[in-house]
């Protein structure tokens, strides 16, 4: 075949009159237009568009596709797309050349640009309809179902999506798959319910359902009457069923808010309290929950004691106390680094460390019910005076969080009477500790802080307002939401800061238009800065989770002229998109943080950009390059808690690296902010997985023992050491489940304790943050049985870091004493002779060599035990007893291989899980409980829960005491 040089002859037969020559010409010209574009767009483009217009000539669609083609190769896309829609069918979509398939993603795009269009009048071209639909097509036949269903979401054709899902032939894995894209990718919350609804319908179509992914889906669409239905229908079938629901309920608590659980309770049939049957023991401590099973009968439980014990699981009574068993006797937390940072306190001037220390302390033991430190150093305790009195009470609440059945019993000390005196700091302590304790789940308490909130007095009302905003949480009762408001209209700044914030807490993501109102109403008329800000933190908590629903009162909040209510705007924005990577959302942060006047604004604007990130990590580092470098600390502030808010429990290498240049920066309060995310970032990561962990540790005690350094510096160098350590090294941060669903507690937690910026005790906030990192396994009574599995990693990747050594430099170590040369020869001349001069200078010889000898030989003692232990070839894997400290990380290496049970959850997961009894007829072996004992003592036994008991006098001199005797008789010589 002779090379073609040139088209210009197939050119020129365009110029004919007849038809067939000029369709012949467009026929060739298509053959060879990827070769001789150019040539035909210099001299022809006029004469093909005049026959791609006439409609009447036969091959005008021919015309169209050539001319796209051209355009094509002129990369000029919108041109090449036009035409290619005006070719009709000679468009094939199944053709798999360069050309189909640039433009096919260019139609695609298009597409989904028109069908999430927001304006009405947006019409779609049939042909591109039918292009895309081509499409889909294709990607049927040629098995693609997971691509088909992606342009499918991002196009919004539910038609589409139920049709891939339904015809891939492996139905499970894709709603499995759907499920996960349509939480991390679609940014449209009606859409979002509308394509969860699709895999309700498709889930409960199958032969056996998965119901734990169906009842995920419905906690979503926030559809109690179903959950209720599906509960209620596995309880009444066979023991499998029965654990099936099980875990259903530990799920829903694990995952779903107050009022949602409440909502499931009060639509399952009531269960009457039976003395016989208890579903707590008769202690009534919640970290036994020993369901009496020895009444059961021929191995089955009777439809009343399955639902007895379902609301047991609802309530939460079975979850919070194993989670305290698990975190008391797990508890690892390093007590030398407690007491160096009660020493650094005590060397320095002001509340800062002490409070610093308190703080750390709390978070360190949090939910551990461990106060050793506390009662061991209570003449220290005894220097807490006024608000520091306050944080102190209410670190308990840390401390003993969701020790609900024992929380009046651990506070009886301190919490108010029928009357109270003017400063009752530990009384109002004791009430925002109680909060602290029922965070989420307060049923129990909160006519008891309602009580509280009616007395007439301002301190007291903080901490009651706190503890009930707390306490009930997310439960939207206008009630509560009245008494708190009524302490608000009182326009005092102390009380008025708590009663916004707790307003907020406790109508959180109801988006209530009356609360809405009233809230920013005060906001506008109040002169007390305090009251302002924690109203518009209140309006943000009214936002949670509202996404497109809350873009009006942001644009509202945002515009506003006070700089106060637009900090509270921010923080609506990262409420209500939070983890959803909105890009509409971190325009609005990023444009802030640039041009607001107010720095405070946009601190609170980089800041909430890490909440608006937290489901992709990976993204924050480079959203927050640039603005960690700002010319303004508080632009730089914000940059460092983005990363430790999107980043945290990550050990992500790009977020620390950038974290690490600030904790040089020249700003104290940039180093501080640094030194917090990082230990965010770094929690529960050993230095084998990331070698930055133990460096992070030594650069936070560096900075609490350096006397240079700037205070603020190291007071978040204290508050770093409680986060990395948190909950006695078995604790994480989380803002999101494994599941997909937004942990509310957390992000409240993060949010309320980025507000010690302004007071103190906020910092208690992070309490709510932590998360236990375990797997804790239940039977059928839900008891825990004696069980293992195993974790496919050496056991260093995952084990707790090394105790801290208490330094001995400063006692044993001491500096020599310089000895002038004049002073030792007039001590030489005074000696009795020359022997006694050379023994006691052979002495002094021999006790330094000896000395020398004794540390070179421990220091190579050191050297041997170090090299045997690194020769000791460390396991491959290791096995977990049950209760289990398992972190996020470590779930891809578990492996269940137990011999008698298994988990009812296919894959592994963070918390409670089901077990179901492969040998049922055997004897079983329970793990015995190490629970605390709850003592009413002010100083006692070094474990348990003792009361601490702090005085309520300012100073330590105890008026019993007698007067000291007058000295002997001495005389005074010089």
């Amino acid at each position: 075949m002779v090379a073609i040089n040139s088209v210009s002859n197939y050119l020129s037969l365009l110029d004919e009159d007849q038809l067939e020559l000029k369709s012949y010409s467009l026929e060739k010209l298509d053959s060879c237009v990827d070769e001789f574009w150019s040539e035909i767009a210099s001299t022809s483009v006029d004469k093909i568009k005049s026959l791609s217009e006439n409609k009447q000539f036969p091959k005008h669609e021919l015309a169209s596709l050539v001319l796209s083609k051209v355009y094509y190769n002129l990369s000029d896309f919108p041109n090449s797309m036009e035409y290619a829609l005006s070719a009709g069918s000679l468009f094939n979509v199944l053709s798999k050349s360069e050309y189909i398939e640039t433009l096919l993603y260019k139609f695609i795009d298009e597409y989904i640009k028109l069908r999430t269009s927001t304006n009405k009048d947006t019409v779609i071209n049939p042909h591109l309809e039918s292009i895309v639909m081509g499409m889909f097509d294709r990607c049927f036949k040629e098995g693609s179902y997971k691509q088909a269903l992606g342009i499918a979401i991002e196009a919004r054709r539910l038609d589409i999506i139920e049709k891939a899902i339904s015809q891939s032939g492996n139905v499970n894995s894709m709603l499995s798959y759907c499920l996960h894209i349509c939480n991390v990718s679609v940014s449209n919350r009606h859409f979002r319910h509308s394509v969860l609804g699709i895999l309700v319908n498709l889930h409960l179509a199958q032969e056996k359902p998965d119901y734990l992914s169906v009842v995920q889906c419905l906690i979503f669409l926030d559809n109690h009457i179903e959950v209720a239905t599906i509960l209620l229908s596995l309880i009444k079938k066979d023991e499998e069923s029965l654990l099936l629901a099980y875990q259903i309920g530990f799920d829903l608590f694990q995952n779903s808010t107050q009022q949602f659980l409440l909502n499931v309770r009060n639509r399952l049939p009531p269960v009457e309290k039976k003395s016989t049957t208890a579903t707590t023991p008769a202690s009534s401590d919640s970290m036994e929950i020993d369901i009496d099973s020895g009444n059961e009968k021929s191995g089955s439980s009777s439809f009343e004691q399955r639902l007895e014990r379902l609301h047991t699981i609802l309530i939460g009574d079975v979850s919070i106390g194993m989670n305290l068993e698990f975190l008391y006797r797990n508890c690892s937390t390093d007590m030398h680094i407690l007491q160096s940072m009660k020493t650094t306190s005590e060397l320095h001037k002001g509340a800062i460390f002490y409070s610093g220390t308190l703080f750390a302390n709390a978070l360190m033991h949090a939910g551990t019910t461990r106060d050793t430190f506390l009662r061991s150093n209570i003449e220290w305790l005894y220097k807490s005076t006024h608000w520091t009195k306050f944080s102190a009470i209410s670190s308990l609440g840390v401390i003993n969080k969701g020790h609900i059945k024992e929380s009046k019993s651990l506070l009886k000390t301190y919490l108010p009477g029928a009357s109270v005196n003017q400063t009752p700091y530990s009384e109002s302590g004791s009430l925002y500790a109680l909060g602290l304790i029922h965070a989420s789940h307060g049923e129990e308490i909160i006519d008891y802080l309602v009580e509280k909130l009616h007395i007439n007095n301002a301190i007291l009302h903080h901490g009651a307002a706190l503890g009930l905003g707390l306490a009930a949480m997310a439960t939207g009762r206008d009630d509560l939401y009245e008494d708190l408001k009524n302490v608000l209209y009182n326009d005092d700044a102390v009380s008025g800061e708590a009663a916004g914030l707790a307003m907020g807490l406790v109508m959180l993501g109801s988006g209530a238009k009356k609360a809405i109102e009233e809230m920013l109403a005060y906001a506008h008329e109040t002169q007390h800065e305090k009251t302002i800000r924690a109203l518009s933190m209140g309006l943000a908590f009214l936002m949670y989770g509202k996404e497109e629903s809350a873009d009006t009162l942001i644009e509202q909040m945002i515009g506003d002229k006070d700089p106060l209510i637009r900090y509270g705007g921010m923080y609506a924005i990262a409420f209500a998109y939070c983890g959803t990577g909105n890009n509409d959302a971190l325009r609005k942060l990023l444009h802030v943080a640039v041009s607001d006047g107010t720095d405070s604004v946009r601190r609170a604007a980089v800041t909430c950009i890490g909440f608006v990130l937290s489901r992709q990590p990976e993204k924050c580092p480079k959203a927050i390059a640039l603005l960690a470098e700002s010319y303004n600390p508080h632009v730089r502030y914000g940059a460092a808690f983005a990363l430790g808010i999107a980043c945290a429990g990550t050990g992500q290498r790009d977020a620390l690296e950038i974290l690490k240049s600030l904790t040089t920066d020249s700003v104290g309060y940039v180093k501080q902010a640094a030194w917090i995310s990082m230990a965010m970032v770094l929690i529960q990561t050993s230095k084998e997985l990331v070698p930055e962990a133990e460096t992070a540790r030594k650069l936070f005690a560096t900075c609490i023992s350096d006397k240079r350094e700037d205070s603020m510096s190291k007071f978040g160098a204290v508050l770093a050491f409680g986060v990395i350590d948190a909950g006695g090294r078995n604790s994480t941060i989380q803002l999101h489940s494994p599941s997909g669903h937004k942990n509310m507690n957390a992000i409240v937690g993060v949010a309320g304790f980025l507000q010690f910026w302004y007071w103190f005790p906020m910092t208690h906030f992070m309490g709510l943050a932590l998360t236990p990192t375990s797997i804790i396994g239940l039977n059928k009574n839900l008891e825990m049985p004696v069980f293992s599995f195993k974790s496919n990693c050496r056991p260093s990747l995952f084990a707790y870091p090394p105790e801290t050594k208490p330094s001995t430099t400063s006692s044993t170590n001491k500096i020599e004493t310089a000895i002038l040369s004049y002073s030792r020869k007039n001590k030489l001349q005074s000696s009795r002779s020359a022997m006694n001069i050379d023994q006691d200078v052979e002495k002094e010889k021999k006790e330094k060599e000896e000395k020398e000898a004794k540390e070179k030989e421990a220091k190579e003692k050191e050297e041997k035990e170090a090299a045997a232990k690194a020769e000791e070839k460390e396991p491959l894997f290791e096995r977990k007893s049950n209760p289990a400290r398992i972190v996020p990380r470590q779930l891809q290496y578990v492996q269940f291989d137990d011999a008698r049970y298994q988990p009812i959850k296919k894959s592994p997961a963070i918390g409670i899980v089901m077990l179901r009894d492969l040998t049922p007829n055997e004897p079983e072996q329970l793990v015995v409980k190490e629970k605390p004992e709850t003592k009413q003592e002010s100083v006692g036994n070094q474990s348990g829960t003792a009361t601490v008991s702090l005085p309520n006098a300012t100073t330590t001199t105890s008026p019993t005491l007698p007067e000291p005797s007058t000295p002997e008789p001495f005389e005074f010589t010089e």
